[in-house]
């Protein structure tokens, strides 16, 4: 495991990042002891870097990570987020700066601790103003609250329009973002990602294994890619990473990791890794040490282009 500097600031985080959608008794499902054994072994293989929600699992996802982190809280770099609910009801969710002071506080509490390393509006509702979005992580910032402000699932143009605000009125600017990014989503690559470089945001990447479809070893697809993207394009570029693991003698979760790394233009995109098991976290951590030859990425970025 290596560090680096987080976007424009002076935060070192681990170069990949813990995903933990999956902590809790919910939707997603893992109960707390697994999920501490998990964040255990990413710990000892490193790992700084914890990425929760307060969506996960109704809030239970930050219960967890928060236990955990209780009796060495200075040793991580948390990240949570904000904006989005899991109910219906209109009051809870949204960008607003009523919203995001109502969740940071519930979120200060699930996680047991006085402050929040890096906190991202989860989602923009293209309704709140962004001086008003700016304006509250400043405010945060200022009661402690949080240390650093950065944006999900942003478009560029928002996110640009946000840091220039930002700076001409002195405000605290984001210094990161979480995108979708991935063999099967490589549009980050046509403006976040030039953007990123340009404006020096550290860049989280969200599902680079394409919620699951390039980690099998086996052919077939979960149903939701079936719906959510055309099948024959992902099953071409989840058959080519099979092939190249197989030649290589590798599982097929290192070669899409490895390969997104040496595809990104940025070189600044860190992996949020999630897993069910401490062996499938470990097996996954292995593309740490993977160097693909240059025709395997060729043929990567030929079927994924």
């Amino acid at each position: 495991m290596r560090y680096k500097l987080f976007g424009r600031s002076g935060l070192r985080v681990s170069e990949v990042n813990l995903g933990t959608m999956n902590f809790g008794n919910g939707q997603w499902g893992i109960e707390a002891a697994k999920g501490h054994a998990i964040m255990q072994a990413f710990a000892d293989a490193g790992g700084t870097f914890l990425d929760t929600a307060s969506i996960y699992a109704d809030g239970e996802g930050e219960r967890i990570v928060g236990d955990f982190i209780a009796s060495d809280r200075d040793h991580f770099v948390l990240a949570t987020k904000y904006a989005l609910s899991n109910g219906d009801d209109l009051m809870t969710t949204g960008s607003s700066r009523r919203t995001m002071v109502q969740s940071v506080e519930h979120s200060l509490k699930r996680l047991k601790t006085d402050r929040i390393d890096l906190f991202y509006v989860h989602m923009w509702d293209f309704t709140t103003p962004i001086d008003e979005l700016m304006r509250g992580f400043d405010d945060l910032v200022s009661s402690g609250k949080i240390v650093y402000a950065a944006c999900s699932n942003l478009p560029a143009w928002e996110v640009s329009r946000a840091n220039m605000l930002a700076d001409l009125r002195g405000w605290v600017p984001f210094i990161g973002m979480q995108v979708e990014y991935s063999l099967v989503k490589r549009t980050p690559e046509r403006d976040l990602l030039p953007m990123a470089a340009e404006l020096d945001l550290g860049v989280v990447a969200w599902s680079p294994l394409a919620n699951g479809a390039l980690a099998s070893s086996k052919g077939g697809l979960r149903d939701v890619h079936r719906e959510m993207q055309g099948n024959d394009r992902i099953d071409a570029i989840a058959g080519k990473v099979r092939q190249i693991a197989q030649e290589i003698g590798v599982p097929p979760s290192q070669v899409a990791l490895a390969g997104l790394r040496q595809l990104d233009p940025s070189k600044r995109v860190l992996p949020i890794i999630g897993a069910s098991s401490v062996e499938q976290l470990q097996a996954n951590l292995g593309f740490l040490d993977l160097t693909l030859d240059d025709h395997h990425v060729a043929q990567l970025d030929e079927v994924s282009g």
